[in-house]
């Protein structure tokens, strides 16, 4: 009778211990039965977006790799002039917990693929129309410099400050809210088409669906002053949020041009919970760079007709 009693409550005790088991491995869910994507997410990162040269045809740094190549970049960019004072940067100290050697995974050799000769052609004169601009008017800069467009994706990439973004979900829509220039993507998930080709928008239209535990969001219809690595108008994002535990998100994005090019390729990473809070992103009250640029055009063209 002991024995009958012991083994059942060792019978129990296993029980208890794998659905405990079951609901750690389990994503947390909202009210709609989708996991629960929402919170604060941390991504900056050393991983470089395409792998350096001294790694060709190695996918996975060692642990000792990893870790010198974390001290020389970090060494690296303290050395770096940069535009903001160094207490504002906010570089990623380590690779990926996967140790790979790029953000990229696809194609093999972790490098963005070729452009096309046409968007080669596009992306020469677009650097000689900025390099030649008269700076006349705001509108002759480019997006970043008007503080426009400037990293808030997609796809979302780790920067030199501002690696926060937000997810907020509600049954019919997620928004993505990124640190970086305080963009708000709204992703309609109520299966609704993307707007017709006329309509365009700086950070593209954005339509999601769940396939199982993954959110999936296509990104089409953007502007065509927005250039991606050399993109067009035809450029079409697709990004992956997945839960791997409660505290990380995998993030996986797809980039599909075919005009601009030569195949496509994709990127992945891990995001991190985390409790720090979003700071607003002043960049137009704050945009003394453009200030300076255009006042800089004013001089010049002052010191010319002085020589005349």
């Amino acid at each position: 009778m002991k024995a009958r009693v012991l083994g059942s409550a060792l019978v129990a005790l296993a029980f208890s211990a794998a659905l405990a088991a079951q609901r750690e491995s389990s994503p947390p869910r909202t009210a709609d039965g989708h996991p629960d994507l929402q919170g604060f997410w941390y991504f900056g990162s050393a991983t470089p977006l395409e792998r350096p040269k001294e790694f060709e045809g190695k996918e996975f740094f060692t642990a000792e790799e990893a870790a010198t190549f974390e001290r020389s970049t970090d060494e690296h960019r303290g050395d770096v002039l940069a535009v903001h004072a160094p207490e504002w940067l906010d570089y990623g100290k380590h690779v990926g917990v996967d140790r790979r050697t790029s953000l990229i995974i696809d194609p093999p050799d972790g490098r963005v693929p070729a452009l096309t000769p046409a968007a080669r052609a596009r992306v020469a004169a677009r650097r000689a129309r900025i390099q030649n601009s008269p700076s006349d008017n705001p509108e002759d800069r480019p997006l970043q410099e008007r503080c426009l467009v400037f990293g808030a994706g997609p796809p979302l990439l780790p920067g030199p400050y501002n690696n926060n973004m937000q997810i907020v979900q509600t049954p019919g829509a997620v928004i993505v809210l990124s640190e970086m220039i305080h963009d708000a993507r709204i992703v309609a998930l109520d299966g609704r088409p993307a707007p017709p080709a006329a309509m365009r928008f700086w950070l593209g239209s954005s339509r999601g669906h769940w396939d199982d535990a993954t959110l999936i969001v296509e990104t089409t219809n953007f502007a065509e002053a927005v250039s991606f690595r050399g993109s067009d108008d035809r450029l079409r994002v697709v990004e992956r949020f997945t839960l791997d535990g409660p505290d990380r998100l995998r993030y996986e994005f797809t980039i599909d041009d075919p005009t601009a090019f030569t195949h496509p390729w994709t990127g992945a990473f891990a995001m991190t919970r985390t409790t720090d809070r979003i700071f607003e992103f002043a960049c137009h009250e704050g945009n003394y760079g453009l200030r300076n640029i255009l006042g800089a055009a004013r001089a010049e063209e002052q010191e010319a007709a002085r020589k005349r």
